[in-house]
């Protein structure tokens, strides 16, 4: 029969490891587990192949390089290319192109690969994650990155000026961070129009469908709030119609908007 002591030993260690979150579960970003398997080929700078031939799209980044620093799918290849993982998302279904999107953890740690790339400044935080805390964790490693100056943020380059449109306009069809001043906001039809140009027109403009308008109101954000404030924009960079005019983001998430200052 054990003794007194050693019984309440084993009793303690159990009520730990009943208490204890495991670091899966504690980790931001732990959802429903989607699978696991090997990762063996890299495709681009956010998608990769497993063993069993499954392509996995990492959620939740955008990949970024600059001239001189890593190409974004060899960023991925040196964190992944070899390493068994374990898949966590909301919807394992396959997007239009055969795709798993999915949060990405390493099977041996709960290091995540999203919070990785970001963190080594090789990523751009996309706005596609509703979890708030997964989010916030996500920008906070961003962020991290920007002030450290790591990987892609060692460049001057990689946040747009609004008031330099034709910068802007290099990256038609990219996915690009612009920070400027709003001078005005109007109205036209069913869209918002935040102008940080005096001629709206050629300059650079943000635009916000009607019926995205009650989720930043929801979020305590009204359009014209934004007027005379510095935010910081990401999106996809698209020319606005017609001859000479400049580009634009259409923003269609409250998170691709981050309010910088009052003035």
């Amino acid at each position: 029969m054990p003794s007194t002591q050693r019984v309440l030993d084993i009793l303690i260690t159990t009520i730990l490891a009943v208490a204890a979150p495991t670091a899966v579960g504690a980790a931001p970003c732990a959802f429903a587990e989607q699978g696991d398997g090997r990762a063996t080929e890299v495709v681009d700078g956010r998608s990769f192949r497993l063993a069993d031939g499954r392509e996995i799209r990492l959620v939740g980044i955008e990949p970024a390089s600059v001239d001189g620093g890593t190409t974004p799918a060899n960023a991925l290849a040196e964190l992944v290319r070899g390493r068994d993982v374990v898949l966590r998302g909301t919807d394992d279904a396959p997007d239009r192109y055969g795709r798993q999107s999915a949060f990405v953890f390493f099977a041996d740690s709960d290091v995540l690969v999203q919070h990785e790339l970001l963190a080594r400044g090789e990523a751009l935080l996309a706005a596609d994650v509703t979890d708030k805390d997964c989010a916030a964790t996500l920008a906070a490693a961003e962020s991290e990155a920007r002030s450290a100056r790591r990987g892609i943020w060692s460049s001057t380059t990689v946040i747009k000026s609004a008031e330099s449109p034709a910068d802007i306009l290099t990256g038609i069809g990219r996915f690009t961070v612009v920070e400027g001043k709003v001078l005005s906001v109007r109205q036209a039809g069913t869209t918002t129009y935040l102008n940080f140009a005096r001629n709206w027109t050629r300059g650079f403009a943000v635009t916000i469908s009607r019926r995205v308008l009650p989720a930043f109101e929801a979020a305590g954000l009204t359009m014209k709030s934004l007027e005379q404030r510095r935010i910081r924009v990401r999106g996809w960079v698209e020319a606005r119609p017609g001859s000479n005019s400049g580009p634009r983001i259409d923003v269609a998430k409250v998170a691709q908007i981050e309010i910088l200052s009052s003035n």
